[in-house]
């Protein structure tokens, strides 16, 4: 099997979307996101609903999704079901993430499709970390399907 490379060590651009219903949580995820060294454009939202008015307009779709799993409106889980319910969306990697932890909910997001898990961090040093090693995960242009099989939790 070849070598599945990522897009940071391809230097190329990795389009994220991110939704989150908290500003601050938001702009700490975006400060961490700056200080890692990847090429990035990130599209951000404050609810699942706009999240995928966006994911169904004409507009090129995503590498990754963060979705955070407790928003009004429509949640992240609701938003990852429906992702994953339509073909075009196939290829996303998601990445679900929250503060709180809990194996039952950890264990549906894997049934329902994610591709990870990340817990929230209030240390901007740790959220960098743990950022790294979570788009680390990400396959290139789906070079190899095998990544998308594995379920990633990161702590």
């Amino acid at each position: 099997m070849k070598d599945i490379l990522t897009y940071i060590e391809r230097m190329e651009e990795l389009k994220i979307y991110i939704a989150d219903d908290d500003f601050d949580d938001r702009d700490f995820f975006m400060d961490a996101l700056k200080s890692i060294d990847i090429n990035t454009e990130v599209s951000q939202f404050d609810n699942g609903v706009d999240l995928m008015d966006r994911l169904f307009s004409d507009v090129t779709l995503p590498h990754v999704i963060f979705l955070d799993l407790y928003m009004p409106i429509m949640d992240g889980f609701e938003c990852l079901v429906d992702i994953r319910n339509f073909k075009k969306f196939k290829d996303i990697y998601i990445i679900a993430y929250s503060s709180i932890y809990r194996d039952r909910e950890v264990n549906q997001l894997k049934e329902e499709g994610a591709n990870q898990f990340l817990k929230k961090s209030s240390s901007l040093k740790e959220l960098r970390e743990l950022l790294s090693k979570s788009l680390r995960k990400v396959p290139y242009k789906n070079d190899e399907v095998v990544l998308k099989n594995e379920f990633v939790v990161l702590l």
